[in-house]
């Protein structure tokens, strides 16, 4: 076999989120690499889907909805022992500050930054994190780099997971459990197609602010996943991958 640290071969990595979007290229790319994925989501049909696209066999899929105190526990008691965890799951919602609900701001939290916080804390008490293994949590440039104009409520929730991973890094090292985080710009999936910018003039317009003069594509993404998960980056936690096509750069 050729030498190549990338690979993923005989690491077992559960994958939130992978019914679609980055989830669904993380799993495709991972099991390219070698790795046995256990894939969750909410929806079981398009779960099964990503299950039929994923190379080589044992993967395995639970349907789980995050949200919930009790389909987590039951995830958490279902997975075997991991060497990874890619926290894909994820929401936005373009509203104006002055029309924010309080009820919209819990639920985005719920999803963003309190199941990926509960998440991580029952894998670790239940000791489903091998030694070493490495935590891959999927954020925004809106957490940090930039701020855009309607996304207060999605912008916080992505700022308090960054800053989660930054101190859970510090907390699991002496475990060597790995904790980073990739930063995103737009990336041509569902949750970004299904927004705000429905026209060809829109969106030229939104391109200028991209060095590079287009959005991401999901298996970009997938890429730096494998790195952070791999061998490769074993001397690197508590950092947070830029992959934005060059958009904070101009901010």
């Amino acid at each position: 076999m050729s030498y190549n640290p990338f690979s993923l071969q005989n690491k077992t990595i559960l994958i939130t989120g992978a019914s679609s979007g980055i989830g669904q290229a993380a799993a495709i790319e991972c099991s390219k690499g070698g790795a046995k994925l256990i894939i969750t989501g909410r929806n079981p049909k398009r779960l099964n889907e990503t299950l039929n696209l994923l190379q080589g066999d044992a993967h395995q899929q639970i349907t789980a909805d995050l949200s919930i105190a009790e389909e987590m526990d039951k995830l958490v008691q279902l997975v075997p022992n991991l060497d990874g965890l890619v926290s894909c799951a994820g929401t936005a919602k373009y509203v104006m500050l002055p029309f924010i609900k309080e009820q919209e701001i819990t639920d985005i939290l719920k999803i963003n930054t309190i199941a990926p916080m509960l998440l991580t804390q029952k894998l670790v008490k239940y000791k489903k994190l091998n030694k070493p293994s490495s935590i891959v949590y999927i954020s925004s440039v809106s957490g940090n780099e930039v701020s855009t104009i309607g996304l207060s409520m999605y912008g916080t929730s992505k700022s308090g997971l960054t800053a989660f991973m930054r101190h859970a890094a510090l907390d699991l090292a002496p475990k060597n459990i790995r904790c980073n985080s990739i930063n995103l710009s737009r990336v041509l999936t569902p949750l970004i197609e299904q927004g705000t910018m429905t026209n060809e003039e829109q969106i030229k317009e939104d391109l200028k602010d991209y060095p590079l003069k287009r959005y991401g594509k999901p298996e970009e993404v997938a890429y730096g996943i494998i790195y952070l998960l791999s061998d490769a980056s074993s001397w690197i936690t508590g950092t947070s991958l830029l992959i934005d096509g060059g958009f904070s750069l101009k901010r």
